[in-house]
């Protein structure tokens, strides 16, 4: 992760105090690497900078790490856990968009 995309998502995720925390940034990069994986592997590549659909793409990946960052700790039931609804409609929408 890029220096300037690192600090998009310490932005999206209101962690701008933990930049130079090693540990806290280990930890994002390893939530960033796993939420680009999980859109390759959901049929998405990610898509040329400045593009709507890198918009777009950029907001799913900031909603994945979020969720990782804010439930990392979270010892509910998976029944209580739900999606967010706005990061599945846009994933279906890019899926469904990709150019292959």
């Amino acid at each position: 992760m890029d220096e300037e995309r690192k600090s998009q998502l310490l932005t999206y995720c209101r962690l701008e105090e933990f930049a130079e925390d090693e540990q806290v940034m280990s930890l994002l990069e390893s939530f960033y690497q796993s939420a680009v994986a999980y859109m390759e592997q959901a049929g998405v590549r990610q898509p040329e900078a400045g593009t709507p659909r890198a918009a777009q793409y950029d907001l799913c990946v900031n909603a994945m790490v979020l969720d990782w960052w804010d439930h990392r700790d979270t010892k509910e039931p998976a029944t209580q856990v739900n999606d967010n609804p706005m990061f599945r409609r846009t994933l279906t929408q890019l899926k469904l968009t990709e150019v292959w």
